[in-house]
């Protein structure tokens, strides 16, 4: 049977992200958290192709919404630095906080192309195994659900759907073609997210909107080491969003992370607002496409290179182009591990001519796909 190719992305190397105009303030706003690389995330004794495959399978990113029948800081002052820890040798990662009034830890994948903050939650309707406990709301004195009024919950710009008198969403991952592509459902919530300062002091953020998962369905993060999902896109129930709204982070997030077959000598850090270190060195920079209606971080892709050799996509303007049938585009996804290229793209088939260099390649050196 043959086996879809897939194209992996070795290095990224910085990515800021400045979605609103930045209001003038005199306080210091900033967050900084260490990013988990995802080892832990896999029984030991791995081959890397065994890593990729499983990573090509776990790979998430939403694509629609649907309809559902110590010593704590005040956050006036929250310029922290939250030292996470680190888990070497994988290819995604993920981020450690505690919420709610009883601290309980998450581990959350780092996705900057879906919003939702999401954790599952007991009691649970259908849940995947996870090595910490599941987070049970019915223990936390800072829990509440978000009311049906919520802006986010009614209107034409409405993140969730009103039912049973609760606010509730129905996230889809993967190709929306896919029956059991990974699914998570819930009720939209508040909670108090607890972040470390460092290894004494704590910060703690109330009434953070996350979403309380007790059903996902074809979710399943090997190891049990991931208990939801980080969203960092646009949306306005994504985490740098928040943050933003409340002047906290100045409305802009980075991360840089260090190629996957490197050792991780130090720890990759994801910053907000203050904490972003100014540019240094020979660091390269594109700016993002911001699509009206889009919360994802698109940028102009011009052309791919085949062994160091340019296709000459370039000459075919907008041809990785967003299109109006809302496919298209090139977007930055951590939470996905590998490239992706679209068949229907604009005048040439960008997909098919990279494969046939591949194929050529392999057939010169007498292999074949299987």
């Amino acid at each position: 049977m043959d086996r879809i190719p897939v194209f992996t992305i070795a290095i990224l190397l910085f990515f800021i992200a400045s979605f609103q105009a930045s209001s003038a303030t005199s306080k210091p706003t900033g967050l900084s958290m260490k990013l988990i690389r995802r080892d832990l995330l896999f029984p030991g004794n791995l081959t890397t192709f065994q890593r990729m495959r499983r990573l090509v399978q776990l790979s998430v990113r939403a694509q629609n919404f649907d309809s559902f029948p110590s010593l704590n800081q005040s956050e006036d002052n929250v310029l922290v630095r939250l030292p996470i820890g680190r888990v070497p040798e994988s290819y995604a990662y993920v981020v450690e906080f505690k919420i709610g009034s009883q601290f309980h830890p998450v581990k959350l994948l780092m996705d900057t192309g879906s919003s939702l903050i999401w954790t599952q939650c007991e009691p649970c309707i259908q849940c995947y195994p996870q090595k910490v406990p599941i987070y049970d709301s019915r223990t936390s004195t800072s829990y509440s659900k978000l009311p049906c009024t919520h802006e986010l919950c009614q209107g034409e710009n409405n993140r969730f759907r009103c039912y049973n008198n609760e606010c509730v969403y129905n996230i889809q991952y993967g190709a929306t073609s896919r029956r059991n592509s990974p699914r998570t459902k819930g009720v939209a919530s508040f909670e108090a997210f607890q972040f470390p300062v460092d290894t004494v002091h704590t910060t703690v953020i109330n009434d953070m909107i996350f979403g309380c998962s007790n059903d996902n369905p074809n979710i399943d993060f090997a190891n049990g080491q991931i208990s939801g999902i980080l969203g960092l896109s646009r949306g306005p129930d994504g985490l740098a969003s928040q943050l933003a709204k409340r002047g906290i982070i100045e409305n802009r997030f980075s991360y840089c992370l260090v190629p996957f077959h490197d050792v991780l000598r130090q720890p990759s850090i994801l910053r907000f607002g203050d904490h972003i270190p100014l540019p240094v060195g020979n660091l390269q920079y594109t700016d993002f496409i911001l699509y009206p209606g889009r919360n994802h971080y698109y940028v102009e892709l011009l052309d791919i290179s085949v062994g160091f050799q340019k296709k000459g996509f370039e000459s075919i303007p907008g041809m990785f182009e967003l299109r109006q049938d809302g496919l298209g585009g090139s977007l930055i996804d951590s939470g996905t591990v590998v490239s992706t290229i679209d068949e229907n793209t604009i005048g040439r088939n960008a997909y098919k001519e990279v494969m046939a260099e591949f194929q050529a390649y392999y057939d010169k050196k007498n292999f074949r796909r299987k």
